[in-house]
């Protein structure tokens, strides 16, 4: 009877009755297992679920009239959009939430699946391609590549044990905690960065206005250049940045925490931080990609183990995609510069506004064609990306910035995903590398936020149950590109978390 109540007990008691200096186990527990009930749903949904994204959605779009070619990048981009398809099904379907992946595979499919499916059906693009067709085959059968790519890195991840990390004598090494004491300093540089910014902007009222009044402001208050957009850069961040993230780890603190909950000072905290955020990243002054980042790392950090946010997230993503988000410029100029869409389809909008990221990867491969490869130059130039051009005279532009300019066009605020910024330095081997490498970070990111977000993780101070949702949220930036503009926010994020996080271990106690 003893040795069969003793094999009955969990985790949490073998680990209080294990000596201190046993050594831990190689690899921690996956998390458990859904209960049947989800299990049965997934079954009940799987069917129409990828029947709508690989067969029904499709089938619509080539059902469309439009002067599109059915030659072989018409059936490329098919191959594509139903392969995003099955795997962002199995992303919703799956029997644990993978955030960066599931976000990953939503882009894809929209973004490159169905909206570029579209453009072909239609016969019509967002910017123009000035290369040959056969640029355009290529960039569709690169995509597809380093697709394939990511997967075999999320492969080559899903079999590598985890490692629990163990704290040392001094209780050092383990998981990363927010420090209390540099978290309440991380609100207070939010108040005060968030203030300045508003402060310096003329007050509240210009947030509600339009973003074409605030970039108005910005340049009107002195701090940027004709040269350099370092200092409006810098405003912009850290005005945003600290304020979203110290509401993501006191938003963890009150879903986690009942003493938090409990006490007025957090709550109150919780509440200023709300209406400042509500201020600098509300949808009105702040892009559509930057407010999908505050929206969908506030829903996974306040629902961190909801399977059903998980799976709105992703199901609703593509909804909103396709029907909401070619509107939702409604605040990027005033009434006057304000154009409304008129269209008599609902994919009509993804071939004029917004989608071109797969004929921006064509005219990429025509402008390397042209000038050749960059061989890092603009992955430094994203690094280096605080180094004002005054200091560095040849700093690079903007990938899309600097393909714009080549085709001659008028407005070079164009993308570059993710796949351009590796073909313009490496070429097809670098391009397929990098996608390897990310899949394989994305699906080990993945696995580690499923075990913190457990009893047994870290607590409400843990660092990556809020660094996983933010980057879930900012992949829609990383993968449009460029990421010379993604990576002054992600930056200036890092930054934060480095300065408030702590390898230390902490008595169980206080950290639940």
């Amino acid at each position: 009877m003893t040795s069969v109540h003793t094999s009955a007990r969990g985790p949490a008691s073998d680990a209080a009755t294990r000596p201190t200096d046993a050594p831990a186990p190689q690899g921690p527990p996956e998390p458990p297992a859904r209960p049947i009930a989800w299990a049965m749903l997934s079954r009940a949904l799987a069917v129409p679920l990828i029947l709508a994204l690989v067969c029904f959605l499709p089938a619509v779009i080539a059902a469309q009239p439009g002067n599109g070619v059915r030659d072989t990048a018409y059936w490329l981009q098919l191959v594509l959009t139903c392969y995003a398809g099955v795997r962002l099904s199995t992303m919703i379907l799956s029997t644990r939430r993978r955030l960066l992946q599931g976000v990953f595979w939503m882009f894809v499919y929209i973004a490159m699946g169905v909206a570029p499916f579209a453009q072909v059906v239609i016969g019509q693009t967002p910017t123009p391609m000035v290369g040959p067709r056969s640029d355009l085959v290529t960039a569709i059968a690169m995509i597809l590549v380093g697709c394939a790519a990511f997967d075999l890195g999320a492969l080559l991840a899903s079999r590598r044990p985890l490692r629990r990390r163990t704290p040392s004598a001094r209780g050092a090494g383990g998981p990363a905690v927010a420090h209390p004491l540099r978290l309440r300093l991380l609100v207070v540089l939010a108040f005060a960065a968030s203030g300045y910014y508003v402060l310096k902007l003329g007050g509240p009222a210009v947030f509600f206005s339009s973003r074409q009044e605030i970039s108005a402001t910005v340049a009107a208050s002195g701090v940027t250049a004709s040269e350099s957009n370092v200092g409006s850069a810098f405003l912009k961040g850290f005005g945003t940045v600290p304020a979203l993230l110290a509401l993501l780890f006191y938003t963890r603190r009150l879903v986690t925490s009942h003493r938090a909950r409990r006490t007025p000072s957090t709550v109150l905290v919780w509440v200023a931080l709300a209406v400042v955020n509500l201020i600098v990243n509300n949808p009105v002054s702040n892009a559509r990609y930057w407010f999908l980042t505050v929206l969908v790392s506030m829903l996974f950090t306040a629902f961190p183990s909801s399977a059903a946010v998980y799976r709105s997230v992703l199901a609703m993503g593509v909804v909103g995609a396709l029907v909401l988000f070619p509107y939702a410029d409604r605040f990027r100029y005033d009434d006057e510069g304000y154009r409304p869409v008129q269209s008599a389809s609902v994919f009509e909008p993804l071939a004029t506004k917004d989608y071109d990221q797969t004929v921006m990867f064509a005219n990429t491969i025509s402008w390397v064609d042209a000038r050749g490869h960059t061989y890092g130059r603009q992955l430094a130039g994203s690094g280096l990306f605080f180094v004002p051009r005054a200091v560095w005279s040849g700093k690079p532009e903007d990938t899309g910035v600097r393909v714009g300019q080549w085709m001659g066009m008028n407005m070079t605020n164009l993308s570059a995903p993710l796949w351009t910024e590796f073909w313009v330095d490496f070429g097809g081997w670098g391009m397929i590398g990098g996608l390897a490498l990310i899949g394989y970070a994305a699906a080990r990111t993945d696995r580690r936020y499923a075990l913190a977000v457990t009893r047994a993780g870290p607590g409400p101070g843990s660092v990556l149950a809020i660094v996983a949702p933010l980057i879930a949220g900012y992949t829609f930036i990383l993968l449009r590109g460029p990421l010379l503009q993604a990576a002054g926010k992600l930056a200036i994020a890092a930054l934060c978390l480095l300065l408030i996080s702590t390898f230390r271990e902490r008595r169980a106690g206080r950290r639940r």
